[in-house]
């Protein structure tokens, strides 16, 4: 998609909708996300939720299983919300990667 057929829903977006894309391509121009961190040793180098060994796609595996964001806070106790939306963003950015770490992650 390009900026010219992208700018008329830009537009359309509310301020604080405005904000979070504002947000979102800061995030991925200097490719730092809060809340997620890719280590080299912590789970082969997976986008996972800062401090944690949690890896973004197993969330997201979570979600396509039918669980919403109470029942995965639920299982991961040490995760807040904030993590979440860290992750939902990340994910978002970057759907290519998380879907080779899903795939990659089933046939392990």
């Amino acid at each position: 998609m390009s900026l010219k057929e992208l700018q008329p829903q830009l537009l359309a977006l509310s301020p604080e909708e405005k904000a979070q894309a504002i947000e979102l391509l800061a995030q991925s121009l200097s490719n730092s996300w809060r809340g997620v961190t890719k280590i080299p040793d912590v789970v082969g180098g997976d986008a996972c939720v800062a401090g944690t060994r949690i890896p973004v796609w197993g969330l997201i595996n979570y979600r396509r299983l039918g669980a919403d964001d109470a029942q995965i806070l639920a299982a991961f106790p040490q995760l807040t919300a904030a993590d979440l939306r860290n992750a939902w963003a990340y994910a978002q950015a970057f759907p290519d990667e998380i879907e080779i770490a899903i795939r990659d992650n089933e046939n392990a």
